[in-house]
């Protein structure tokens, strides 16, 4: 038996499974897909806190060389300006689908994570000694948890029972990777239907996107669909042929009532589906993940409490809802409706008045999320800043502390802190820092004496020249088991 039963080799699957391996719990996943190969590049773009949590397991790097960094990003009409927000990183990364899974499966083979490929998952069922994935043409995988993160149609969640709940869809659109007869450049256009557009990507293959006339079926569709949508809007269908890759989408915004039931979680599209816009999919799943992972491994090796669990749905939820919004909203803008142009141009006005885009920025890039860990210090609950730090060893950074998914006490200035028993599982450092500490949004805060950080970024506690509160923070996220 498996510890955890992971389903689905897309960008959450794949984090996933890396954040269970530095646990150092046994995962498998399972794909339904032969190799990791996608038709097509697919959704692009991971924005600042998902890079920053790429830089805290130490392969930002590897990413960042191969993408396309853009520090502007645009609600409405108005561009946002991301170079100004308090991070490491303060832009997007434009970097396709298919290169950010090839990348992760580079990072989890390294950590030797197994992956069983060409298995086709039919239905999970669960029991309180633990779950099994049963597969067509087999036998079943038993597991003590499983993880959906099987994409919006998630079989996982469908088989658990869990609703996904939201509103429905009022208009879809086709997107396709494909040839064209000749050259036809890059086209552009918005009309009261909503957004099309042909966009060169080498090679002789476009990317087209182009908005339905009326709410297409859930089948897949044909060329010959998209061929009937370009003539609409164009008055051609550019000769178009030879599709690598044919879809369609929605502006469907629905999301999964729970992401746990039982011993079955679920991460990623299978818990949340919404339209493209503002490309904060990727990002959303793999926040998922790594909030996700270190707690099952905690529960996994006995060190805490299944209602450990309970806190991963408790976080993400809201987190995902908040972003659900945003895309929504968002997606409003994408036709040319006089009602919307005006909102529009009014949002543009309000929007351009000092730093008032600076909250829908933070929320756009993630640095904005806020788990509500109680009342105290505006530090608990959210991301640690990236800091440069001074230690016994020399200069360092926070996030080189959490690259193997440990969580850190961190000492500035406190001396006498003592993690007791959870020693050997909490780094404890301590260094000097002399700068400012700085919150998207809230700006300058009060230095600190001391902070606990969870392996997923995230401050657990905060010292203000005391260790009071120190072992009751500890038992809550690390438990009061030792493993």
């Amino acid at each position: 038996m498996h510890d955890v039963v992971i389903v689905g080799s897309g960008p959450t699957g794949l984090m996933l499974a890396g954040e269970l391996r530095l646990a150092g719990v046994d995962a498998l996943v399972l794909e339904r897909r032969p190799s990791q190969e996608l038709a097509g590049s697919r959704g692009g773009g991971i924005h600042s806190r998902t890079i920053e949590l790429l830089d805290q397991r130490g392969i930002a790097d590897r990413f960042l060389a191969e993408g396309r960094t853009l520090q502007t990003a645009t609600f409405g009409s108005t561009q946002l300006d991301l170079g100004g927000l308090p991070t490491r990183h303060p832009y997007t990364l434009a970097l396709f689908q298919n290169h950010v899974e090839r990348l992760l499966l580079e990072w989890v083979e390294e950590l030797g994570v197994q992956i069983r490929r060409g298995v086709e998952v039919t239905g999970v069922s669960a029991d309180d000694g633990g779950a099994h994935v049963e597969l067509a043409g087999e036998g079943p995988v038993p597991g003590r948890y499983v993880v959906g993160a099987d994409g919006g149609r998630s079989v996982v969640r469908r088989s658990a029972g869990i609703a996904l709940v939201g509103p429905d869809a009022t208009r879809s659109s086709l997107i396709a990777e494909l040839k064209v007869a000749g050259e036809p450049g890059q086209q552009g256009k918005v009309d009261a239907r909503g957004i099309h557009g042909l966009y060169p990507m080498g090679d002789g293959v476009v990317r087209v996107v182009v908005t339905e006339a009326s709410l297409g079926p859930a089948a897949e569709p044909t060329l010959d669909d998209l061929k009937q949508a370009l003539t609409d809007v164009f008055g051609t269908d550019f000769g178009v042929h030879s599709p690598i890759w044919l879809s369609r989408f929605t502006d469907a915004t629905r999301q999964a009532e729970s992401y746990r039931k039982g011993r079955v979680l679920l991460a990623g599209d299978a818990a949340h589906v919404h339209s493209p816009t503002g490309g904060v999919g990727i990002g959303l799943g793999l926040q998922d993940a790594v909030n996700l992972g270190w707690k099952l491994g905690e529960v996994v090796l006995g060190a805490s409490g299944e209602d450990l669990l309970d806190t991963y749905h408790a976080e993400r939820h809201p987190a995902g809802a908040r972003s659900l919004k945003y895309t929504m909203a968002q997606s409003l803008f994408q036709k040319a409706d006089p009602r919307q142009e005006a909102l529009r141009d009014l949002l543009d006005e309000v929007l351009r008045v000092d730093a008032a885009g600076a909250p829908i920025a933070a929320l756009l890039t993630g640095l904005d999320v806020a788990y509500h860990l109680g009342p105290g210090h505006p530090l608990l609950g959210r991301r640690m800043p990236d800091l440069d730090i001074t230690t016994a060893h020399g200069p360092s950074r926070v996030y080189q502390l959490l690259h193997q998914g440990r969580p850190v006490l961190l000492e500035l200035g406190a001396p006498g802190l003592d993690p007791g028993a959870w020693a050997a599982r909490v780094q404890h450092v301590r260094a000097t820092y002399d700068g400012e500490w700085q919150l998207p949004v809230l700006g300058a805060v009060d230095a600190p004496t001391a902070v606990l950080v969870r392996p997923d970024g995230y401050v657990a506690w905060v010292g203000e020249g005391s260790a009071d509160g120190l072992g009751a923070a500890l038992t809550t996220w690390f438990g009061a088991r030792q493993r």
